[in-house]
């Protein structure tokens, strides 16, 4: 697997040369070995655009006829259509292209087993992340979290025939396919042949508003034999599709972004602008009764304006049991500078304790090379989480050698208003630590967050007095119009 990454990343550098960034790089890639691994297999294909023509061609000949190829299945049913629907080619010199083909055309896909070319593919993914601006980091969550998360939630489509599991931010489909590698361990490997049919195509779904990371997602899933329905579009701003589910784990994106007003949803009970409040209310929406969630929301979601609202609701229709407070840096380096939780819940029981863990306070910053996330972050956390994945085991506050983890009762939140950002208890020795001083993008990125709140707070100073303007009668000369 490591020598399949090399050899197909090391290209990636001789593309940047042709202007092909390493997000145009493995969209390219992904439409290649699709239809390399579709001849493998022999399914059904229009002949002219099948993998054996593309690779016979070369010079214009070749980047004319790839052209064509991808426009025409872009128009094909099913997961054809869904890969390469809107697909353009990002390559302006052939011999690259050509390059490129025999690199693919050099391993037999099908043949390798279905970790080893899932995981060489998903290290692609997580190198692509790592590169920059424009790396798919946004759409990128750290696999070592989402696999503390699943762990912890236990999403097992065995227990029930209509057990569903959902993502609503997708990006390239991380949680998803942990959540398939978690029940493939259990299952030791071998899931029943009733099971097996249900669960690789009606089980997992995701929603995902951008093209190229839902392309990638289906890849990623494809290539664990999985045919997840990952639909595009808006989770928030349009009307909800498909659910309810059992079980939903995700990372809705961080920032302001494209959160102008908000939604006009009969099923949102507080009406905000507010992005990652908005997606917790479309969690706790489309969850079903006794299903579970987990979610990962930056710091300001805790304390913003009407998250107090949103949490008094959350915590009155649902038992949100668990709160992990992630180191700083734990998105390093897709996302240095955000500070970051997750939120742990299982709807139709109210809340009457809340658990929080503190993974933050008097923890090293992370940091690419000499600091990276590892599993023993959240060893003590998954320990002092327990067994029950809606949170309803017993739980001792002693398990954390560190006091990182207490419990608060809900009269304790409410004294807070519900905003849960509140519930520290650590002192944190390192803030005096000139070694420990926060880089430079998390210092703006704090500032933004900042400044976001602010905004938002006087929008909603504007609107109330507009809607207090167009109330108050007009007058002329003092007397009443």
């Amino acid at each position: 697997m490591t020598d399949i990454v090399g050899k197909l990343w090391g290209f990636c550098h001789t593309l940047r040369h042709d202007g092909i960034d390493y997000g145009d790089y493995i969209e390219q890639l992904t439409y290649l070995l699709f239809l390399k691994m579709i001849e493998e297999k022999g399914a059904e294909i229009p002949l002219e655009y099948a993998w054996p023509v593309l690779r016979e061609k070369s010079g214009v000949d070749l980047t004319d006829h790839y052209m064509k190829t991808l426009r025409e299945l872009g128009k094909q049913k099913g997961m054809l259509g869904d890969i390469y629907g809107g697909a353009m080619s990002r390559f302006s010199n052939p011999v690259n292209l050509k390059r490129l083909v025999n690199l693919i055309d050099e391993i037999e896909w099908t043949a390798l087993k279905v970790d080893v070319k899932a995981a060489a593919y998903e290290g692609l993914l997580e190198k692509s992340a790592s590169e920059g601006k424009k790396g798919a980091g946004q759409y990128f969550t750290p696999r070592i979290l989402i696999q503390t998360i699943v762990r912890c939630v236990q999403p097992d489509p065995r227990k029930t025939e209509d057990f569903t599991i959902h993502d609503p931010a997708a990006g390239t489909g991380g949680f998803l396919v942990c959540a398939y590698e978690w029940l493939m361990k259990k299952a030791k490997g071998a899931l029943g042949h009733t099971d097996a049919k249900r669960i690789l195509t009606a089980t997992y779904s995701g929603t995902e508003l951008v093209p190229r990371p839902r392309r990638l997602a289906l890849m990623n899933l494809y290539l664990h034999g999985i045919e997840a329905n990952i639909y595009l579009g808006d989770a928030i701003y349009e009307p909800k599709k498909g659910g309810p589910y059992e079980c939903i784990m995700t990372n809705p994106p961080f920032g302001t972004k494209g959160a102008n007003q908000a939604p006009t949803r009969d099923d949102f009970t507080i009406a905000t602008s507010n992005k990652q409040l908005n997606f917790v209310q479309h969690v706790m929406s489309i969850l079903k009764p006794g299903g579970r969630a987990a979610i990962v929301v930056p710091d300001n979601v805790l304390f913003a304006d009407q998250a107090g609202e949103v949490f008094k609701i959350l915590m009155e229709d649902c038992d949100l049991h668990t709160v992990l407070r992630l180191p700083n840096g734990t998105f390093t380096p897709y996302s240095p500078g955000t500070k970051t939780n997750v939120i742990f819940f299982t709807k139709g029981y109210s809340t009457e304790n809340l658990w929080v863990y503190d993974a933050r306070t008097n923890i090293p910053r992370i940091t690419k090379k000499d600091r990276p996330l590892t599993p023993q972050h959240f060893a003590e956390f998954e320990v002092c989480y327990g067994r029950n994945p809606n949170g309803q085991g017993k739980r001792d506050p002693k398990k954390s050698k560190e006091d990182r983890w207490r419990s608060f009762h809900i009269s304790e939140v409410k004294e807070r208003d519900f905003k849960i950002d509140g519930l520290k208890w650590l002192r944190d020795e390192l803030l005096g630590d000139g070694d420990e001083l926060p880089e430079p993008e998390e210092l703006a990125a704090d500032a933004i967050v900042e400044l976001e709140g602010a905004i938002e707070k006087l929008n909603t100073i504007l609107s109330l007095l507009e809607n207090s303007n167009s109330e108050r009668p007009i007058t002329l000369n003092g007397a009443s119009a």
